[in-house]
């Protein structure tokens, strides 16, 4: 994953948040001055963050903003002016997009900024969290299913085939999950 998208139609708006950016100790910082640009890059490449400073010179930024939102794990910021800030935080924040209305100062920027890397961190965990889940639930399925082919085949009950499960695993020193698949690969 790359480090930071800059997307901004104006120079002078890139080169502000890049430079803010930097100073705060952040590498890897690519530009673009155009949604199409932006959608080129992020179709090539992920980033950890990226950052619209709306509205661009070719779209608003919204739409931009949601999709990079929507299809990775980019933690998205999105500029607009004042007035617009909470017409545009209506329709973005509920997919993960953080809205900072401008002008805005150095701090609220950081902190914006320092907010959106919690929410990353938070999400890693709780993904990290559900693929441990996922993987248990799938162990638990495969034992059952050793379980319901020990019964159907060996006229066990279902506290006798997980007694037998659970000792041959010890006395193999094997999983349940790697004893249930060896059951499954001689009765099914």
């Amino acid at each position: 994953m790359n480090g930071i998208l800059v997307i901004s139609s104006s120079e002078k708006g890139r080169t502000l948040v890049g430079d803010l950016m930097r100073s705060a100790g952040y590498d890897g910082i690519a530009l673009a001055s155009c949604g199409a640009q932006a959608r080129r890059q992020l179709a090539g490449s992920s980033y950890r963050l990226v950052i619209v400073n709306a509205p661009l010179s070719d779209e608003f930024g919204d739409a931009l903003a949601l999709q990079a939102a929507e299809n990775s794990d980019t933690g998205v910021v999105l500029i607009v002016r004042h007035e617009l800030a909470d017409e545009i935080s209506e329709k973005v924040e509920a997919c993960g997009v953080m809205v900072l209305d401008k002008p805005f100062g150095r701090e609220l920027f950081f902190r914006t900024i320092k907010l959106v890397e919690a929410s990353l961190a938070r999400m890693s965990r709780l993904r990290s969290q559900n693929q441990s889940l996922k993987i248990k639930i799938e162990e638990i399925r495969l034992v059952d299913r050793a379980k319901c082919a020990l019964i159907q085949y060996l006229g066990l009950s279902e506290p006798q085939a997980h007694r037998y499960i659970e000792k041959q695993s010890m006395d193999l020193r094997i999983t349940k999950t790697e004893l249930a698949k060896r059951i499954l690969q001689t009765y099914e």
